[in-house]
């Protein structure tokens, strides 16, 4: 049998305090907040008395780290999924707003739609699609979570909703410990059936975000 509900569960706080955008740099782990963050996820599953039978994460510190409160509660070790990573971006490890009124940087602003200054989102698209639905049929009895990060998440809804894939990364719905819930229809589409930030946000710092 597979699946019976997919949970996208982004990561918690990041522990930034240069407030860079981290991407896939090694050493970002999470905060003392995102923690507690990573925890109330996980409660918010087991207070819906859904059991978790299958566990992805992506291979950064901060995912795996959001992973083990669901490992405590329902007993199911992670499997390391690189398809579930954070995009590349040429931002890495500097400050956004010091990057961007640089003259120097904005040829990597030139195509917004793809974009032009990281993974494509098509490609974000394909292989978290891909995982999903390994993911879902991996899966022996009751749900599956996977947890990723902030625009892997938002394009897969994006495309599960059929909205363009090109967005101000200013508005995505996407909060810190958020969970997107889907399920695999009989037509072989996703649906998407809820979306909920489970966390205690106040004071929060998120400005890692590819």
């Amino acid at each position: 049998m597979p699946a019976d509900r997919l949970h996208l569960v982004r990561h918690g706080e990041v522990y930034n305090p240069r407030r860079v955008l981290y991407g896939r740099l090694p050493g970002f782990g999470l905060s003392d907040d995102g923690r507690r963050m990573a925890r109330q996820a996980a409660e918010y599953v087991q207070a819906l008395q859904r059991p978790v039978g299958h566990l992805v994460c992506s291979p950064l510190q901060r995912t795996r780290e959001s992973a083990e409160p669901f490992t405590e509660l329902f007993g199911v070790e992670p499997v390391i999924d690189d398809r579930v990573i954070e995009p590349t971006n040429v931002f890495e490890g500097r400050r956004m707003k010091r990057a961007l009124v640089n003259p120097i940087n904005w040829r990597h602003l030139r195509a917004p739609d793809l974009p032009s200054w990281g993974e494509p989102y098509a490609h974000i698209v394909a292989r978290m699609d891909a995982a999903m639905r390994d993911a879902w049929a991996g899966t022996a009895a009751g749900d599956a979570v996977i947890v990723s990060h902030q625009l892997p998440i938002w394009v897969t809804h994006l495309a599960v909703t059929g909205a363009f894939l090109r967005h101000n990364p200013t508005q995505r719905r996407c909060a810190l410990s958020s969970i997107t819930s889907l399920r695999l229809d009989d037509d072989g589409t996703w649906s998407e059936i809820g979306y909920v930030e489970p966390a205690t946000l106040s004071g929060a710092v998120d400005v890692g975000a590819v």
